[in-house]
């Protein structure tokens, strides 16, 4: 029954990465890199709570208990609209970057940040208000919010990609606190990997 919600996530598995990468460039400005390791901070608790409830949704059992799967979803949703907060909040706390458009940069991906934000808790509304009782109906609902978050991951992802380009991409590439987290939280299902082949399985299932 999550089967879809969980495919639309494990397909967007990037957004668990956005924030992350590597570097060999052990160049770089140094105002540029002390930008970095203050936003990259504060990020860090945000990119694993992300993680966290994102690996929730994608670990809820396919045949679980309507109202389990609802409950499950809906605190996911508002935990991901948190993080996004949070992490609209550690860009504008660090300042304006110093690099080329730093300021349109930082503005834009806080815009963009808080407006995915609203949209996931507007699926959390969504999920509230499905009614678990009526099996049929709430498989159907799902599919209407799995269709909806395949739109807002896209939103996600653009206003986080404003953040890795050029320069700004290789600091924050370099910082711990904005690398990989891993979900803390025990799957009942083993978590799809990101990927193409992933995405390719989310569209399949999808349809």
């Amino acid at each position: 029954m999550n089967k879809k919600l969980a495919a639309a996530l494990s397909g967007g598995a990037v957004l668990v990465l956005a924030l992350s990468g590597c570097s060999d460039d052990d160049g770089g400005d140094n105002k540029v890199d002390a930008w970095a390791k203050k936003m990259c901070d504060q990020a860090q608790p945000q990119i694993q709570k992300r993680a966290n409830a994102q690996q929730t949704i994608i670990s809820t059992a396919a045949d679980g208990k309507p109202a389990d799967i609802q409950a499950a979803d809906s605190k996911a949703f508002q935990d991901i609209a948190d993080a996004d907060k949070a992490l609209a909040k550690a860009v504008q706390d660090a300042g304006v970057p110093p690099v080329d458009n730093g300021e349109k940069l930082q503005q834009d991906a806080v815009k963009e940040l808080n407006a995915t934000a609203a949209a996931y808790e507007g699926l959390k509304k969504q999920v509230d208000a499905l009614d678990p009782k009526n099996q049929q109906k709430f498989a159907d609902g799902l599919q209407g919010v799995a269709s909806g978050l395949k739109k807002i991951e896209k939103m996600d992802q653009d206003a986080l990609n404003k953040l890795q380009s050029g320069q700004l991409g290789q600091a924050m590439a370099k910082q711990p606190g904005c690398r990989r987290a891993e979900a803390t939280v025990s799957p009942t299902v083993p978590p799809a990997k990101p990927g193409p082949a992933a995405s390719a399985s989310a569209s399949k299932a999808a349809q």
